[in-house]
């Protein structure tokens, strides 16, 4: 467990000080927004989607580490999945922020997204992580009203 809480704090710091993804993108198919009030975290999402694969992903806001480091890690895992991956993946994601702590995360599928399971030692940073994948979410079903945590 110490040697992925490490990893966690190692991650979100690089994601954090060296976001992937993060600019606007001129061409996309779909874009949501969204917002944390209790955090203050805010993003935009935008998706280039193609026959039911998100050929590119990226965001644009300002947020907390963790809220930054999730939409980050998120853009990457993402690219290149069809629409039924990736909401697999959200549901698989979701599932490991709100399971209790002594259920291990599932790596396999998780992959690098595993780090998050950290977060459930923090109860009021789960909507921070979620934040970004709630936003996905709403692009995906092209919703116009933003995101909300509340």
């Amino acid at each position: 467990m110490s040697d992925l809480r490490d990893l966690y704090q190692q991650t979100i710091l690089d994601h954090t000080r060296k976001p992937r993804n993060k600019h606007e993108m001129s061409d996309a198919t779909a874009t949501a927004d969204g917002h944390n009030p209790l955090c203050g975290d805010k993003i935009k999402l935008f998706l280039k989607v193609s026959n039911g694969i998100i050929e590119d992903i990226s965001f644009t806001g300002n947020g907390c580490a963790i809220s930054t480091a999730s939409a980050s890690m998120m853009t990457e895992a993402l690219k290149g999945k069809s629409l039924a991956e990736v909401q697999a993946l959200f549901e698989r994601f979701h599932t490991m922020l709100t399971s209790p702590m002594d259920r291990d995360p599932d790596i396999e599928v998780l992959d690098k997204l595993a780090v998050f399971s950290g977060v459930r030692e923090f109860p009021v940073r789960v909507k921070c992580a979620t934040l970004p994948w709630h936003t996905l979410q709403a692009a995906i079903k092209h919703e116009h009203r933003p995101v909300s945590t509340e």
